[in-house]
Order: structure tokens, then C-alpha cells, then sequence
């Protein structure tokens, strides 16, 4: 078969989906910072989040837990660090390594910021039954495998 004579049904398959799902979901999160005078992106909220949780990771686990490649977190933590987000620190044990910690100011910046998620998050799930936001959850954990399957293999 000639791949000119190969129909492909864009519009009944997942990934335009996902896709105008996500950006839809990016834009209402970006719209709701700004909303709330947080001078944030998506992407700076997600590294705030994980310092929340683990206050001085290195830069190569954080890019690991974010899906970023090295010099993309990079540029991110410059920005972040410019703000007072952030500052970062050369370890002691290796100097090639930086570890990246929560200013006091960014504290309050992820503080204020869980209350504009939530109600990103009921407006995301509104007229979603718990079932089929479990349903949701594990089909995308589904695809997430499945390209994961395929990393190996490259």
C-alpha cells in the first residue's frame, strides 16, 4: 500500500486530543497566574513543587523530574533565580554539581499558588464522575507506558 492511499482518521485517534487538551489546560494555568499576579509560568510552578518537596536537588535530578533536557532546565533556573524564586549551590562533595534550593520568597510564591490549582483542578474535573477521572488517569498512564516501551528501543 502507497502511503498516499493510507487514510489516517486524525480526529477519532488520541493525540490531537491530548494535545489541544494540554494546551487548553496550559493557557487556563497561565491565564489564572496572571490573573492572581503571580509573575509564574506552569513550568516554574512544577520546580517550585518539587523543592517544596525535596529543597535542594541537584540539577540533574531536577531536570530528570521535570522532563526537561539539561540546558532547558538551565535556562528555567536562570529566570527563576532572577525572580528570587530560587537560588542555586555548588556541592561540596562535587563541584560540578549544583543543587538547587527555595528562597523564602519562593515559599510564598508556591503558598500562594495552591489555591489558583485547585481551582484549576475543579474546573478540569467539573461534570467528571470519580470513575471516569480513574478511567482517564489510567488510559494516559496507558500511553505514557507505551511510549516509554519505545524509548527503550531507540
Amino acid at each position: 500500500m502507497k502511503t498516499k492511499d493510507l487514510h489516517i482518521d486524525f480526529e477519532n485517534s488520541i493525540g490531537p486530543w491530548l494535545g489541544r487538551t494540554g494546551k487548553l489546560v496550559d493557557y487556563f494555568f497561565q491565564e489564572s497566574f496572571n490573573a492572581n499576579d503571580l509573575d509564574l509560568t506552569k513550568e516554574q510552578m512544577i520546580v517550585l513543587k518539587k523543592l517544596t518537596f525535596q529543597d535542594g536537588l541537584n540539577q540533574n535530578e531536577l531536570a530528570f523530574l521535570t522532563l526537561r533536557n539539561k540546558s532547558s532546565l538551565t535556562r528555567l533556573l536562570k529566570k527563576m533565580e532572577k525572580k528570587n524564586y530560587i537560588f542555586r549551590k555548588q556541592s561540596k562533595e562535587d563541584k560540578r554539581i549544583k543543587n538547587v534550593y527555595l528562597t523564602d520568597y519562593g515559599v510564598e510564591v508556591y503558598e500562594k499558588t495552591k489555591p489558583v490549582i485547585q481551582n484549576l483542578i475543579t474546573t478540569m474535573e467539573q461534570n467528571i464522575s470519580q470513575e471516569e477521572k480513574q478511567q482517564i488517569i489510567q488510559i494516559f498512564k496507558q500511553i505514557q507506558i507505551n511510549f516509554h516501551s519505545k524509548l527503550e528501543h531507540i
